[in-house]
């Protein structure tokens, strides 16, 4: 059936005007107008046919298959996170293969435009196996079709491509059974092909328990199209399975692990790269770094798992400098020359580097340059918001493999003919909300401070850096992006690749080229930033004369020993590890939690105590470099009677009723840093605020400012806000932040600010400024305008 044509409203919010589906740029305005082909899942969603048009906005081009026609609008999301769609939030962490929740849409709204009542809510998938607008095939565009089925392409696959394919399933099967949704893996028509990557169409819940044994007896299916010379390896591999030999996760990545290693040398890969950084046209001074030294192009290096001392190192570097004039070039340069070091030795090895070996190498690398650039902050006594630090991401080749680290918000993309993948997840706090499974990720967008950064290298100790390395098997052309936020802000990315770089990979245009016109790109669209641009190209070459090497069936009947255990577990390493610990860790550690223990001991020991130890919840926050994470506030919080003067029932050191006055005394601090209290205009979650009109948002209150508390609001679940006027801030605040002026009006959160402030003063006149008298709220089109 032809699919029906749309139009696409353009996403420029000074413009959205009607275009086109066929247009790819907005007529009026030339803004670029995005296709998001979404899969819908749901009971129902079977009954809308093409040209049927949900919400207003999403229109059903194939059978489940819909198109945002208003991509520039926030998604419509649900009130409260369920634990479907919490699945989908916390396998985030491996973006190349799972979708993400796209919106969400009520069974009401949902049933005004379907053939009967739908009784369930629908959900709208992102980041799905459906072909991009402007891949074709044979002159036919496929965009907005279904990729095929693993099973379908099975037998086309060479040994080496199917145990790549079943590698994928085995790594991904230990994340997806925490969440209970490892039956996605057994069911054929979710699992789909993109060239050498698995993609799954959706999640599916376990109905019943499922175990690797169940695994076993699928690929069993698959025997029979298997190629000869993995044919014996993979039938004693099921029989291990559906037996009960291989009874983890660990240990099956381990045996498919080895069958690659020996398969691999049916092929080989050769590399070229080329970097380049630029100031970009808005800055003074150009804080990234990358190596090879910038407009760098290598010729072809043949990748080798025991590369020899004549041989450079196939890597790649990209660092986005942070701390201004304060140090973000030093931190930059200091890191990758820090890396450099410690990796080049690898080059000396006799013998062939394991892939654990290299991952655990690759990690203390940046946990290396994490310490030599904070040591570096000590030694100059840079504290808190004045110390330099760095992003990270870099890649390696080795064997048949390019291993990725990363720190921080640079990104790394893989392309290919079929697809541009952003393959690292930002260490931001609207990427952590949605790890943790607490949100959807243009809903944390629209937070304030969404883009701050949680991680970076020079920041903290390494105690509390959590570098994520992970590997690329390769078996297909591909380009591999390291690039810094000068080039991945505002989606630049994914709106260039096919015209930038689907060139390259057809032999059009040469790496050096390539990196000189992205760089360009950038500073014509963005332009806010330095950019750096890092361009791997993998090349693969299969050898017929060594196709008939076959694995072994005995290959597949290795047991699992405490040597190789370890080996094991470091292989299957995942950022899902690292959301795990880092949920039970603000499980164990909570801000909140710490703080009930200090009522819980004042209550028992006397207020006397408490007044004390004032300090005692901003110092154990500094000690684990954690900070709280908002719960996600909601709309119109009633007023609230003022707080308690019981100690022992409620969190009152500071006198938070309405005309008090209060002084920030301090700065919150996490693994970043210092972060000072903001100003906002609302409570988060609201339109407009109930009562009188708020601030500016997300300006800056310096510490040794003076506030009054001039109403006191909690959401149903018990997110309490004040408003607060500004009477007076310190002379010269240093920052170049936008800071909040006396008489500025706004809401900051209870819970953040707590331990950051004092009551009780005894103030001068000049400190009580603006509010000596009370004095009206200032107009919100007068905070807006300033």
């Amino acid at each position: 059936m032809q699919s029906p044509a749309a139009t696409i409203f353009c996403p420029n919010p000074l413009c959205q005007a009607p275009n086109l589906e066929s247009h790819r740029f907005c007529q009026q305005c030339r803004t670029l107008l995005p296709k998001r082909y979404l899969w819908a899942v749901g009971k129902g969603v079977e009954l809308f046919r093409p040209n049927d048009l949900i919400d207003e906005r999403y229109l059903c081009k194939y059978s489940q298959v819909f198109l945002d026609t208003k991509p520039g609008a926030v998604p419509t999301s649900p009130e409260a996170i369920d634990s479907t769609i919490a699945s989908y939030l916390r396998l985030s962490t491996h973006p190349l293969h799972i979708p993400q929740v796209y919106a969400w849409i009520s069974a009401e709204v949902a049933s005004a435009r379907s053939r009967k009542p739908l009784k369930n809510d629908l959900l709208l998938l992102e980041q799905v196996p459906i072909y991009p607008e402007g891949v074709s095939l044979n002159g036919n565009s496929l965009g907005g079709t279904l990729m095929p089925e693993l099973a379908t392409v099975w037998q086309q696959g060479t040994g080496l491509q199917q145990l790549h394919w079943l590698w994928q399933l085995a790594q991904l099967w230990q994340p997806l059974a925490d969440e209970g949704v490892a039956t996605s893996l057994l069911n054929p028509q979710q699992l789909r092909a993109e060239g050498s990557v698995v993609r799954l169409l959706a999640l599916q819940p376990d109905l019943t328990s499922v175990t690797l044994a169940d695994l076993g007896q699928m690929w069993q299916q698959w025997q029979f199209g298997a190629n000869p010379t993995i044919a014996d390896f993979l039938a004693a591999l099921c029989q291990q399975l559906r037996q009960g030999q291989v009874r983890t996760a660990e240990h099956l990545v381990l045996l498919l692990d080895r069958a690659l290693t020996v398969s691999s040398s049916t092929q080989s890969c050769q590399l070229q790269f080329a970097t380049l950084t630029d100031q970009g046209p808005t800055r003074q001074r150009n804080e990234d770094a990358c190596y090879p030294a910038s407009g760098t192009a290598s010729s072809l290096v043949e990748l080798s798992r025991s590369p020899t001392a004549k041989e450079a190192l196939p890597l790649v570097i990209v660092c986005d400098g942070i701390g201004g004039h304060e140090g973000g070039n030093v931190a930059s340069n200091l890191a990758i020359a820090t890396i450099q070091e410690r990796l080049q030795p690898l080059t000396l090895q006799s013998t062939p580097l394991e892939s654990e070996r290299l991952m655990t190498e690759l990690e203390q690398a940046a946990l290396e340059a994490n310490d030599v650039i904070s040591q570096r902050n000590d030694s100059e006594q840079r504290y808190e918001r004045q110390r330099m630090g760095t992003t990270l991401v870099m890649a390696l080749g080795h064997g048949h493999q390019l291993f990725l680290t990363h720190v921080g918000d640079s990104r790394a993309y893989r392309i290919t003919h079929t697809g541009c993948h952003q393959i690292t997840l930002d260490d931001d706090l609207a990427s952590r909300e949605v790890r943790l499974g607490y949100t959807l990720y243009r809903d944390a967008l629209q937070q304030p401070g969404s883009g701050s950064l949680i991680q970076a290298l020079g920041m903290a100790s390494s105690s509390l850096l959590h570098p994520t390395v992970q590997r690329s098997i390769l078996t297909e052309d591909c380009l591999f992006l390291l690039c810094s936020d000068g080039l991945s802000d505002n989606d630049l990315v994914e709106a260039c690749w096919q015209t930038q770089l689907l060139p390259v990979l057809d032999g059009k245009v040469d790496l050096s080229t390539a990196v000189q016109q992205l760089v360009a790109l950038a500073n014509q669209q963005n332009g806010h930033d330095n950019v750096t641009v890092g361009l791997v190209y993998c090349q693969i070459t299969t050898h017929p004369s060594a196709s008939a090497t076959v694995l072994p069936a005995a290959l597949a009947s290795q047991p699992m020993t405490a040597a190789t255990q370890a080996a094991a577990t470091q292989l299957l390493a995942s950022p899902t590890a690292r959301t795990q610990n880092e949920a039970r860790s603000r499980s164990q550690f909570s801000p909140w939690s710490s703080l009930l223990g200090i009522v819980l001991l004042l209550g028992i020991g006397g207020l006397l105590l408490y007044l004390l130890v004032p300090d005692s919840h901003s110092q154990l926050l500094s000690w684990l470099g954690m900070e709280p994470i908002p719960p996600s506030p909601v709309a119109s919080p009633p007023l609230l009677p003022s707080p308690s003067v019981n100690p022992s029932a409620s969190v009152s050191a500071p006198e938070f009723s309405p005309n008090s006055l209060i002084q920030v005394t301090r700065s919150s601090v996490d693994s970043v840093g210092q972060t000072p209290l903001l100003l906002q205009a609302n409570p988060p979650g609201q339109a407009e605020p109930a009562q009188p009109e708020s601030g500016t948002p997300g300006l800056m209150i310096p510490v040794g400012s003076v506030l009054e508390i001039t109403s006191r609001r909690a959401s149903p679940n018990q997110v309490v806000w004040l408003q607060v006027k500004v009477c007076s801030i310190p002379d010269r605040p240093k920052t170049t932040q936008p800071t909040a002026q006396p008489g500025d009006m706004g809401w900051i959160q209870e819970a953040t600010t707590i331990p950051l402030v004092t009551s009780n003063l005894s103030l001068t006149e000049v400190q009580r400024g603006k509010c000596a008298t009370t004095a009206l709220p200032m107009s919100k089109n007068k905070i807006l305008n300033r």
